[in-house]
């Protein structure tokens, strides 16, 4: 009777009620263990909806797989904003610091084509385009043409050596 549940949770706060506890209810699986497990992993990402994969076997024992949140949601719960702007290239609705951009990079790069920090910090400066988000105050388009021309090089040089 071995399967998989898939759900969405909110990051470090899942619980055994919905979505989660009416799935695993019915298999072997300890469902508090699976919910304690979940919020570990999940931590990281301190409320925002994660998707997550729960493999159970016949005997009780489990694995999970944390995927990671949407580029956007991650950039909405940094910058602290709900919705994104309906005019993004004329009207901002928040500011992230190279730290935030960088930070988020980090967390989406498994999930992104990109093969290096740099280049995930990029797509997530794309991100930023589309949803109306400066970057230390400037639109997201001349930042990104910074991070091209070299600028931000030595940020990411840091990481590499790290």
């Amino acid at each position: 009777m071995a399967g998989t549940i898939e759900v969405l949770v909110p990051g470090g706060a899942a619980n055994p009620g919905p979505p989660l506890g009416p799935e695993l209810g019915p298999t072997p699986v300890d469902v508090q263990a699976v919910v304690q497990e979940i919020n570990d992993q999940t931590a990281a990402f301190d409320g925002t909806e994660v998707p997550v994969t729960v493999e159970y076997e016949d005997d009780g024992s489990f694995d999970i797989d944390v995927g990671v949140p949407p580029t956007a949601a991650l950039v909405k719960d940094e910058a602290g904003f709900e919705t994104g702007s309906g005019v993004p290239q004329e009207e901002f609705v928040a500011d992230l610091s190279v730290e935030q951009v960088k930070t988020i990079a980090e967390q989406k790069l498994p999930d992104l084509l990109a093969y290096d920090l740099k280049n995930a910090t990029k797509e997530v400066v794309g991100t930023c385009t589309s949803l109306g988000v400066t970057i230390e105050g400037e639109n997201p388009r001349e930042f990104k043409a910074k991070i091209d021309e070299g600028e931000y090089d030595e940020f990411f040089a840091d990481e590499a050596a790290a």
